[in-house]
């Protein structure tokens, strides 16, 4: 809209309302790709599958070492590093400030495949339960995930080479393999049936 009165102004008449509407429009695109473009920097889904069954994994390891939820959770962040790390990092801290940790664990649970662990997290905190058994099968359940999401892609990738090997190997069976013998039936059937 500001775009649309600007032209109108500094251009005037007809001329100036196009022009500020393609701006304004040009603006609103750049804006939209600009916030994409942040929220996809933000974190890569496949770095988040691949840390989380490490973050969980440690996570159960400092607890049954006897840290409590928040110290394991702070601790791992820490080393972790990469959008699971940080937003660990940042829901231990926030729960040490007095934050309420169903807020805190929030923005982990917003990763993909992380919503688990931020459920137990909130509940190891809230009610005191161990939480090294479940977080330990959650890490579990996670990677047998991960396997099986690197499988299925290995084999999508094996059913699309065939396309192209197959455009490529075809033209040339036809025109090694067929075409002379169909070509050497033609001449016998052509030639035979005329003399």
């Amino acid at each position: 809209m500001g775009a649309l009165c600007a032209g109108w102004v500094l251009i005037g008449g007809s001329g100036g309302l196009v022009a500020g509407l393609i701006v304004g429009v040009g603006v609103e695109r750049w804006r939209v790709r600009q916030e994409r473009d942040r929220l996809a920097q933000e974190y890569d889904p496949a770095v988040v599958a691949r840390r989380l069954p490490l973050a969980a994994d440690l996570l159960a390891a400092c607890i049954a070492a006897g840290a409590g939820p928040v110290a394991a959770a702070q601790a791992v962040g820490e080393a972790l590093g990469g959008p699971v790390g940080e937003r660990l990092a940042r829901g231990a801290a926030e729960v040490r400030l007095g934050g309420d940790p169903a807020d805190a664990w929030r923005r982990l649970g917003a990763l993909p495949g992380a919503g688990a662990l931020a459920r137990l997290l909130e509940r190891a905190g809230d009610s005191g339960v161990p939480a090294s058994v479940p977080i330990g099968r959650l890490a579990t359940e996670a990677r047998a995930e991960w396997g099986r999401a690197a499988t299925a892609r290995a084999r999508r990738a094996g059913v699309m080479i065939t396309a192209p090997v197959g455009l490529c190997f075809l033209p040339a069976f036809v025109a090694v393999g067929v075409l002379p013998v169909v070509i050497g039936l033609a001449g016998g059937l052509l030639g035979g049936g005329g003399g």
